[in-house]
């Protein structure tokens, strides 16, 4: 291992091979999740008397592949009758709703499975229980005050509960639902559970943890480790290895970057703007032709989500040019457009989080010309979101319909007449609860790299000794150079020629997204990442250009 990296292992914490790569012999055992035995005893129950399973899923990536982890390792453990659901963004909105439980009632399942959601869908799983249903809820997000009337819950953010990690993606949760499921029957004596192979899951459980952007603890990147190797090996499902093919990536050298900018985006796509149905029936096959096809249609759906939200990004832009102060004094940030698409919204409200460095809130209607509105909101570090959304509600009980989320993602609904005055209170909320220092935007890197460093030695150790993401971020350079000569590719980015003082040979970069109409400086001060140049091949590296700032001349 080089210096390098050790340095930078050490700067996350990790101080040996064993923390700075965890393998799955490390993972946390499921056996301190909070109601983990009554959750296990639901399944077995339903396993033994032949009783269907509903699975419902979630319309994002993460809910996605939990969906997908859960319909088949449920039937890997012998459950003969799995049907999974999903719900329609715009027909029933988020979670298990009554509505979305009054389309499922013809299906008459005796256990219901909620995965990545279900801790905020009181009224849904009131109305399953109404019609006889049992009810077992895995979700991540974080409990309100009240729980819901569910026969079970497995979360590691409820109260008190003593798993260690805190982080689990919703399909990491229902994946240790499923380990514990197969100890259990493995007790009884089930022959399945003792053949059953959960490890041949991990693939979908990779990329909907980097999908959904929870932080990289041991435990996760342990999980993701994992699954990283099994689709490098080509032995992930069929679904995911036709969108990593029509992505352009290449397997044996996927990572997690490539899961969160091009497998997840894809997946996202058919819940954002379609149906996440089909996202979810492409992790579900094991034909390679129908898995290809449908990874040809959430490309598709992918392009025009693309689309929809760049041109929605240009009117935030256009918005928040008119009407936001270039500093608002840490007021939060929101957002509306009549013609915005639902789906989107979190897109926008990430975007524009990065360019104001402020919390954001996007705001679309819930349906063409309906009074509802769907808001999606983002947070910078410092700023608990949710905590944020609860604080309104408690200041103002009815102003926000429902709410749910993390701490630097939230979602919420509210009638339209009513934004005015949840754009005033959540401007309030947001300059009480955030310290004024936190405004100012910050890049944290490790340092610069020496001239002997930028070789395709030190780029491939960096770009495999991931996975890199939310906690254990992908290492990040700084330094100063001469632009030698610079051009720009296509109609947006801009390729770069450089030079470090003292050394001779010039450095390939590029700046995707970094055109904007102003020739670089003569230096320049870069933050960037160093990578192999898969485009020239060989011993060719370059300089993946973050962010800019020119240098005043001698």
């Amino acid at each position: 291992m080089p210096a390098l990296l050790r340095r930078i292992y050490a700067s996350r914490g990790a101080h040996d091979i064993t923390a700075a790569q965890p393998k799955l012999a490390q993972l946390l055992p499921p056996d301190t999740l909070s109601n983990i035995d009554a959750a296990t005893e639901l399944l077995a129950d339903a396993i033994a008397s032949g009783e269907r399973i509903l699975v419902v899923g979630d319309f994002d990536c993460d809910g996605a592949t939990a969906c997908a982890v859960a319909v088949r390792g449920l039937r890997m453990l012998g459950a003969r009758d799995v049907v999974h659901a999903v719900p329609n963004r715009v027909t029933h909105g988020y979670g298990l709703s009554p509505a979305l439980v009054e389309t499922l009632a013809p299906l008459s399942p005796a256990l219901l499975v909620t995965v990545d959601h279900g801790i905020a869908c009181h009224a849904g799983i009131a109305a399953a229980r109404a019609l006889g249903w049992r009810v077992l809820v895995t979700d991540h997000h974080l409990p309100g005050d009240v729980l819901p009337p569910a026969d079970a819950i497995v979360n590691p953010n409820l109260p008190g509960d003593a798993f260690p990690s805190k982080v689990l993606a919703g399909v990491g949760v229902i994946f240790y639902v499923l380990m514990a499921l197969r100890a259990r029957l493995r007790v009884q004596g089930d022959a399945r559970a003792t053949d059953a192979d959960l490890g041949s899951l991990l693939d979908l459980v990779a990329v909907g943890t980097v999908a959904d952007l929870v932080p990289l603890d041991a435990n996760n990147r342990a999980l993701v480790s994992a699954g990283l190797r099994r689709l490098r090996a080509r032995r992930g499902c069929a679904g995911l290895h036709a969108l990593i093919e029509i992505a352009g990536r290449e397997a044996a050298r996927l990572t997690a970057a490539d899961i969160g900018f091009a497998i997840g985006p894809r997946i996202n796509a058919a819940g954002r703007l379609e149906d996440m149905a089909i996202g979810i029936e492409c992790l579900l096959s094991d034909d390679g032709v129908h898995a290809r096809g449908l990874a040809d249609t959430l490309h598709r759906i992918n392009a025009e989500r693309r689309a929809v939200q760049q041109s929605m990004l240009d009117d935030a832009e256009a918005a928040v040019a008119a009407q936001v102060p270039v500093d608002p004094a840490g007021a939060g940030v929101c957002l509306f457009d009549a013609d915005w698409h639902p789906g989107v919204v979190g897109l926008v409200a990430s975007k524009m989080k990065d360019t104001l460095h402020r919390p954001v809130i996007a705001f679309a209607p819930a349906e063409p010309g309906s009074p509802q509105l769907r808001g999606s909101a983002r947070s910078i570090p410092g700023l608990h979101i949710r905590d944020v959304l609860a604080a309104v509600d408690v200041a103002h009980p009815g102003l926000i319909e429902r709410f749910g989320g993390h701490a630097m993602a939230a979602g919420l609904s509210l009638q339209h007449d009513r934004l005015a005055a949840f754009t005033a209170a959540f401007a309030a909320a947001v300059e009480r609860m955030l310290d004024p220092a936190l405004l100012r935007a910050e890049i944290l890197t490790d340092g610069p790299l020496r001239g002997e460093e930028f070789d395709i030695a030190h780029a491939a150790h960096l770009r495999d000794a991931g996975p890199w993401g939310q906690g254990f971020p992908e290492p990040l350079f700084d330094g100063e150079f001469a632009v030698v000569d610079w051009r720009v590719v296509g109609s947006r980015h801009l390729k770069l020629t450089l030079r470090l003082d003292g050394h001779a040979r010039p450095l390939s970069a590029i700046h995707f997204g970094g055109w904007r109409e102003i020739a670089p400086a003569a230096r320049e001060r870069l933050v960037y990442r160093l990578a192999p140049d898969d485009y020239r091949g060989g011993d060719a590296v370059q300089l993946v250009v973050e962010h800019r700032e020119p240098l005043p001349t001698a």
